[in-house]
Protein backbone atom coordinates (compact mmCIF):
# COMPACT_ATOMS: atom_id res chain seq x y z
CA UNK A 1 0.00 0.00 0.00
CA UNK A 2 2.48 2.32 0.90
CA UNK A 3 4.74 1.55 -2.54
CA UNK A 4 1.00 2.04 -4.33
CA UNK A 5 0.63 5.54 -2.81
CA UNK A 6 4.36 6.46 -3.57
CA UNK A 7 3.66 6.15 -6.71
CA UNK A 8 0.81 7.51 -7.08
CA UNK A 9 2.26 10.98 -5.98
CA UNK A 10 4.86 10.84 -8.33
CA UNK A 11 4.34 13.45 -11.54
CA UNK A 12 3.31 11.17 -14.52
CA UNK A 13 5.87 11.50 -17.28
CA UNK A 14 4.28 11.93 -20.79
CA UNK A 15 6.87 9.80 -22.88
CA UNK A 16 4.65 10.97 -26.27
CA UNK A 17 5.36 14.38 -25.34
CA UNK A 18 9.38 13.36 -24.99
CA UNK A 19 9.83 11.01 -27.86
CA UNK A 20 9.96 13.36 -30.85
CA UNK A 21 12.58 15.40 -29.29
CA UNK A 22 14.60 12.28 -27.53
CA UNK A 23 14.18 10.95 -31.89
CA UNK A 24 15.47 14.30 -32.78
CA UNK A 25 18.11 14.44 -30.77
CA UNK A 26 19.43 10.74 -31.57
CA UNK A 27 19.73 11.66 -35.08
CA UNK A 28 21.29 14.96 -34.67
CA UNK A 29 24.05 13.21 -32.49
CA UNK A 30 24.80 10.18 -33.99
CA UNK A 31 23.14 9.63 -37.29
CA UNK A 32 24.00 13.24 -38.96
CA UNK A 33 27.53 12.92 -37.93
CA UNK A 34 28.15 9.48 -39.08
CA UNK A 35 26.30 9.87 -42.81
CA UNK A 36 26.27 13.18 -43.66
CA UNK A 37 28.00 14.54 -46.73
CA UNK A 38 29.87 17.49 -46.13
CA UNK A 39 27.79 19.65 -48.47
CA UNK A 40 24.80 18.89 -46.01
CA UNK A 41 26.55 19.97 -42.92
CA UNK A 42 28.08 22.82 -44.48
CA UNK A 43 25.31 24.19 -47.00
CA UNK A 44 22.71 23.51 -44.92
CA UNK A 45 22.79 22.28 -41.78
CA UNK A 46 24.93 25.15 -39.93
CA UNK A 47 23.30 28.04 -41.87
CA UNK A 48 19.64 26.19 -40.54
CA UNK A 49 21.33 26.28 -37.12
CA UNK A 50 22.21 29.25 -36.83
CA UNK A 51 19.29 31.17 -38.19
CA UNK A 52 16.71 29.24 -36.42
CA UNK A 53 18.73 29.85 -33.11
CA UNK A 54 18.43 33.70 -33.91
CA UNK A 55 14.43 33.09 -34.66
CA UNK A 56 14.15 31.49 -30.98
CA UNK A 57 15.48 34.72 -30.14
CA UNK A 58 13.58 36.99 -32.14
CA UNK A 59 10.42 34.91 -31.32
CA UNK A 60 10.74 35.25 -27.55
CA UNK A 61 10.85 39.14 -27.85
CA UNK A 62 8.15 39.40 -30.79
CA UNK A 63 6.01 36.44 -30.09
CA UNK A 64 5.84 36.22 -26.58
CA UNK A 65 6.40 39.48 -25.29
CA UNK A 66 5.03 41.68 -28.47
CA UNK A 67 7.81 43.73 -28.79
CA UNK A 68 8.67 44.29 -32.94
CA UNK A 69 12.73 44.08 -33.64
CA UNK A 70 14.13 44.99 -36.94
CA UNK A 71 17.49 44.90 -35.67
CA UNK A 72 18.10 41.28 -35.42
CA UNK A 73 20.87 41.12 -37.59
CA UNK A 74 22.35 43.79 -35.59
CA UNK A 75 22.42 41.90 -32.99
CA UNK A 76 23.97 39.10 -34.88
CA UNK A 77 26.81 41.34 -35.57
CA UNK A 78 27.77 42.79 -31.90
CA UNK A 79 27.94 38.91 -30.94
CA UNK A 80 30.19 37.84 -33.88
CA UNK A 81 32.72 40.69 -33.54
CA UNK A 82 32.53 40.76 -29.99
CA UNK A 83 33.76 36.71 -30.00
CA UNK A 84 36.38 37.69 -32.23
CA UNK A 85 38.14 40.30 -29.85
CA UNK A 86 37.55 38.38 -26.94
CA UNK A 87 39.36 35.78 -28.66
CA UNK A 88 41.98 37.76 -29.96
CA UNK A 89 42.66 40.41 -26.84
CA UNK A 90 42.10 37.94 -23.47
CA UNK A 91 44.72 35.10 -23.94
CA UNK A 92 43.30 31.79 -23.11
CA UNK A 93 40.10 32.37 -22.88
CA UNK A 94 37.93 28.99 -23.37
CA UNK A 95 35.63 29.09 -26.57
CA UNK A 96 32.29 29.18 -24.38
CA UNK A 97 33.42 31.69 -22.28
CA UNK A 98 33.93 33.80 -25.37
CA UNK A 99 30.64 33.30 -26.57
CA UNK A 100 28.89 33.93 -23.44
CA UNK A 101 30.88 36.96 -23.05
CA UNK A 102 29.73 37.54 -27.17
CA UNK A 103 26.17 37.19 -26.16
CA UNK A 104 26.29 39.03 -22.68
CA UNK A 105 27.63 41.94 -25.30
CA UNK A 106 24.84 42.26 -27.51
CA UNK A 107 22.16 41.54 -24.59
CA UNK A 108 23.74 45.05 -23.32
CA UNK A 109 23.30 46.75 -26.66
CA UNK A 110 19.95 45.14 -26.75
CA UNK A 111 18.72 46.62 -23.59
CA UNK A 112 20.10 50.43 -24.85
CA UNK A 113 18.23 50.06 -27.86
CA UNK A 114 14.97 48.09 -26.42
CA UNK A 115 14.75 51.22 -24.16
CA UNK A 116 12.78 52.79 -26.45
CA UNK A 117 10.02 50.25 -26.25
CA UNK A 118 9.00 52.08 -22.49
CA UNK A 119 7.63 54.47 -24.68
CA UNK A 120 6.76 53.36 -28.51
CA UNK A 121 4.96 50.21 -29.28
CA UNK A 122 4.36 48.45 -32.61
CA UNK A 123 5.53 50.08 -36.24
CA UNK A 124 6.82 52.76 -34.39
CA UNK A 125 9.19 50.31 -32.35
CA UNK A 126 10.52 48.29 -35.23
CA UNK A 127 11.20 51.52 -36.77
CA UNK A 128 13.15 52.94 -33.61
CA UNK A 129 14.79 49.08 -33.56
CA UNK A 130 16.58 50.19 -37.16
CA UNK A 131 18.84 52.43 -35.16
CA UNK A 132 20.80 49.56 -33.75
CA UNK A 133 20.86 48.16 -37.55
CA UNK A 134 22.61 50.94 -38.88
CA UNK A 135 24.59 52.56 -36.39
CA UNK A 136 26.10 48.65 -35.54
CA UNK A 137 27.33 48.36 -39.13
CA UNK A 138 29.07 51.54 -39.41
CA UNK A 139 30.55 51.19 -35.98
CA UNK A 140 31.58 47.99 -37.13
CA UNK A 141 33.06 49.74 -40.21
CA UNK A 142 34.02 53.45 -39.22
CA UNK A 143 36.41 51.79 -36.42
CA UNK A 144 38.71 49.74 -37.72
CA UNK A 145 39.67 48.36 -33.98
CA UNK A 146 36.52 45.47 -34.43
CA UNK A 147 38.07 44.04 -36.85
CA UNK A 148 41.91 43.91 -35.48
CA UNK A 149 42.47 46.91 -38.07
CA UNK A 150 41.83 45.11 -41.41
CA UNK A 151 41.32 47.39 -44.54
CA UNK A 152 38.56 45.28 -45.37
CA UNK A 153 37.04 45.00 -42.34
CA UNK A 154 36.68 40.97 -42.56
CA UNK A 155 37.21 39.06 -39.50
CA UNK A 156 38.22 35.45 -39.76
CA UNK A 157 37.14 32.57 -37.22
CA UNK A 158 39.55 31.46 -34.77
CA UNK A 159 40.76 27.92 -33.63
CA UNK A 160 37.29 26.31 -32.40
CA UNK A 161 39.21 23.99 -29.84
CA UNK A 162 36.84 22.72 -26.62
CA UNK A 163 38.96 21.33 -23.35
CA UNK A 164 42.09 19.70 -26.24
CA UNK A 165 39.41 18.79 -29.01
CA UNK A 166 39.40 20.44 -31.92
CA UNK A 167 36.01 21.44 -33.75
CA UNK A 168 37.45 23.11 -37.10
CA UNK A 169 35.89 20.44 -39.18
CA UNK A 170 32.97 20.48 -40.84
CA UNK A 171 31.27 17.50 -38.37
CA UNK A 172 32.85 19.38 -35.38
CA UNK A 173 31.28 22.69 -35.90
CA UNK A 174 28.39 21.03 -36.41
CA UNK A 175 28.13 19.13 -33.58
CA UNK A 176 29.27 23.05 -31.77
CA UNK A 177 26.41 24.68 -33.31
CA UNK A 178 23.90 21.68 -32.70
CA UNK A 179 24.92 21.52 -29.01
CA UNK A 180 24.72 25.49 -28.43
CA UNK A 181 21.39 25.52 -29.98
CA UNK A 182 19.62 22.43 -28.30
CA UNK A 183 21.22 24.08 -25.05
CA UNK A 184 19.88 27.75 -25.59
CA UNK A 185 16.42 26.11 -27.12
CA UNK A 186 16.12 24.49 -23.51
CA UNK A 187 16.78 27.36 -21.53
CA UNK A 188 14.01 29.43 -23.85
CA UNK A 189 11.05 26.56 -23.70
CA UNK A 190 12.03 26.67 -19.62
CA UNK A 191 11.81 30.15 -19.54
CA UNK A 192 8.25 30.58 -21.21
CA UNK A 193 6.64 27.97 -19.51
CA UNK A 194 8.28 30.11 -15.67
CA UNK A 195 6.61 33.11 -14.47
CA UNK A 196 8.96 35.30 -16.38
CA UNK A 197 7.32 33.48 -19.52
CA UNK A 198 4.18 34.40 -18.60
CA UNK A 199 5.02 37.83 -18.21
CA UNK A 200 6.19 38.05 -21.33
CA UNK A 201 2.66 36.98 -22.54
CA UNK A 202 0.86 38.96 -20.05
CA UNK A 203 2.75 42.50 -21.52
CA UNK A 204 1.95 41.36 -25.11
CA UNK A 205 -1.56 40.60 -24.34
CA UNK A 206 -2.59 43.82 -22.92
CA UNK A 207 0.00 46.07 -21.16
CA UNK A 208 -2.47 48.29 -19.09
CA UNK A 209 -3.98 44.72 -17.89
CA UNK A 210 -0.41 43.48 -16.94
CA UNK A 211 0.72 46.31 -14.99
CA UNK A 212 -3.12 46.36 -13.46
CA UNK A 213 -2.11 42.33 -12.14
CA UNK A 214 0.88 43.64 -10.73
CA UNK A 215 3.64 42.64 -13.73
CA UNK A 216 6.35 45.01 -14.17
CA UNK A 217 6.12 46.13 -17.56
CA UNK A 218 9.08 47.95 -18.50
CA UNK A 219 11.30 45.54 -16.29
CA UNK A 220 9.64 42.82 -18.31
CA UNK A 221 10.23 44.91 -21.39
CA UNK A 222 14.17 44.98 -21.30
CA UNK A 223 14.51 41.44 -19.85
CA UNK A 224 13.04 40.29 -22.91
CA UNK A 225 15.10 42.95 -25.05
CA UNK A 226 18.60 41.61 -23.05
CA UNK A 227 17.44 37.78 -23.49
CA UNK A 228 16.73 37.74 -26.75
CA UNK A 229 19.29 40.08 -28.50
CA UNK A 230 21.69 37.62 -25.92
CA UNK A 231 20.56 34.58 -27.96
CA UNK A 232 20.34 36.05 -31.31
CA UNK A 233 24.25 37.52 -29.90
CA UNK A 234 25.21 34.00 -30.03
CA UNK A 235 23.59 32.91 -32.93
CA UNK A 236 25.82 35.55 -34.90
CA UNK A 237 28.78 33.75 -33.26
CA UNK A 238 27.64 30.52 -34.97
CA UNK A 239 27.00 32.22 -37.89
CA UNK A 240 30.20 33.98 -38.05
CA UNK A 241 32.72 30.95 -37.07
CA UNK A 242 30.88 27.90 -37.85
CA UNK A 243 28.94 28.42 -40.88
CA UNK A 244 30.86 31.92 -42.92
CA UNK A 245 34.32 31.34 -41.06
CA UNK A 246 35.22 34.85 -43.01
CA UNK A 247 32.32 37.69 -42.57
CA UNK A 248 32.13 41.66 -42.78
CA UNK A 249 30.18 44.38 -41.48
CA UNK A 250 27.77 43.73 -44.54
CA UNK A 251 27.53 40.11 -43.66
CA UNK A 252 24.96 41.72 -41.51
CA UNK A 253 22.46 44.11 -43.41
CA UNK A 254 19.15 44.63 -43.09
CA UNK A 255 17.77 41.74 -45.38
CA UNK A 256 18.88 39.58 -42.36
CA UNK A 257 16.90 40.97 -39.96
CA UNK A 258 14.09 40.40 -42.14
CA UNK A 259 14.90 37.17 -43.24
CA UNK A 260 14.87 35.90 -39.13
CA UNK A 261 11.24 38.67 -39.08
CA UNK A 262 10.12 35.94 -41.88
CA UNK A 263 11.23 32.80 -40.65
CA UNK A 264 9.16 33.33 -37.52
CA UNK A 265 6.39 34.79 -39.33
CA UNK A 266 6.47 31.62 -41.29
CA UNK A 267 7.16 29.23 -38.42
CA UNK A 268 4.66 30.44 -36.44
CA UNK A 269 4.93 33.64 -33.75
CA UNK A 270 5.02 32.45 -30.08
CA UNK A 271 6.47 29.12 -31.21
CA UNK A 272 9.87 27.10 -30.14
CA UNK A 273 8.86 24.89 -32.88
CA UNK A 274 7.97 27.54 -35.78
CA UNK A 275 11.44 29.06 -35.27
CA UNK A 276 12.87 25.26 -36.57
CA UNK A 277 10.19 25.00 -39.05
CA UNK A 278 10.51 29.00 -40.50
CA UNK A 279 14.62 28.30 -40.70
CA UNK A 280 14.09 25.04 -42.59
CA UNK A 281 11.48 26.42 -45.08
CA UNK A 282 14.09 29.96 -45.60
CA UNK A 283 17.21 27.62 -46.15
CA UNK A 284 16.05 24.36 -47.92
CA UNK A 285 13.39 25.58 -49.83
CA UNK A 286 15.22 28.12 -52.02
CA UNK A 287 17.94 25.46 -52.74
CA UNK A 288 15.27 22.94 -53.60
CA UNK A 289 13.91 25.55 -56.24
CA UNK A 290 17.05 26.93 -57.31
CA UNK A 291 18.17 22.81 -58.16
CA UNK A 292 14.62 22.42 -59.89
CA UNK A 293 14.88 25.95 -61.82
CA UNK A 294 18.47 24.75 -63.51
CA UNK A 295 17.35 20.97 -64.29
CA UNK A 296 14.19 22.15 -65.93
CA UNK A 297 15.50 25.35 -67.18
CA UNK A 298 19.16 25.83 -66.99
CA UNK A 299 19.49 24.89 -70.74
CA UNK A 300 16.74 28.38 -71.53
CA UNK A 301 17.57 30.81 -69.43
CA UNK A 302 20.95 32.25 -68.00
CA UNK A 303 21.90 32.19 -63.90
CA UNK A 304 20.23 35.47 -63.36
CA UNK A 305 17.17 34.77 -64.43
CA UNK A 306 16.69 31.72 -62.78
CA UNK A 307 17.97 33.57 -59.47
CA UNK A 308 15.26 36.62 -59.98
CA UNK A 309 12.57 33.37 -61.23
CA UNK A 310 13.62 31.82 -57.73
CA UNK A 311 13.03 34.76 -55.52
CA UNK A 312 9.90 35.35 -57.26
CA UNK A 313 8.62 32.32 -57.16
CA UNK A 314 9.42 31.99 -53.17
CA UNK A 315 7.97 35.34 -52.16
CA UNK A 316 4.50 34.48 -53.78
CA UNK A 317 4.65 30.75 -52.18
CA UNK A 318 5.31 33.00 -48.90
CA UNK A 319 2.30 35.38 -50.04
CA UNK A 320 -0.14 32.22 -50.55
CA UNK A 321 1.09 30.26 -47.63
CA UNK A 322 0.22 33.15 -45.23
CA UNK A 323 -2.90 33.94 -46.84
CA UNK A 324 -4.01 30.03 -46.34
CA UNK A 325 -2.93 30.02 -42.71
CA UNK A 326 -1.87 32.77 -41.45
CA UNK A 327 -0.29 31.65 -38.09
CA UNK A 328 2.33 29.37 -39.96
CA UNK A 329 3.65 25.98 -40.09
CA UNK A 330 3.64 25.21 -36.94
CA UNK A 331 -0.24 25.57 -36.78
CA UNK A 332 -0.23 23.93 -40.14
CA UNK A 333 1.22 20.87 -38.23
CA UNK A 334 -0.97 20.78 -35.08
CA UNK A 335 -4.21 21.26 -38.25
CA UNK A 336 -2.37 18.11 -39.83
CA UNK A 337 -2.03 16.26 -36.69
CA UNK A 338 -5.62 16.42 -35.66
CA UNK A 339 -7.39 15.77 -38.31
CA UNK A 340 -4.98 12.38 -38.57
CA UNK A 341 -5.79 11.72 -35.12
CA UNK A 342 -9.75 11.94 -35.91
CA UNK A 343 -9.66 9.96 -38.85
CA UNK A 344 -7.67 7.22 -36.85
CA UNK A 345 -10.46 7.58 -33.87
Amino acid sequence: MAVQALDAGRPSIDWQKWALPAALIAVAYCLIPAYASSYLVEAILLPFLALSLAAVGLNLLTGYCGQLSLGSSAFMAVGAFAAYNFNLRVEGLPLAATMILAGISAAGIGVVFGLPSLRLRGFYLAVSTLAAQFFVQWALTKFGWFSNDNPSGVISAPHLVIAGFSFDGATGRYLLSVTTVILLTALVWRLVNSATGRNFIAVRDNETAARVIGVPVLRTKLLAFAISSFIIGVAGVLWAFTYLRTVEPAGFNLDRSFQILFIIIIGGLASIRGAFLGAAFIVVFPLALSRLGAALFGWLFDSGVLDMSQRIVLGALIIIFLIAEPNGLSALLDRLKRRIGSRSS
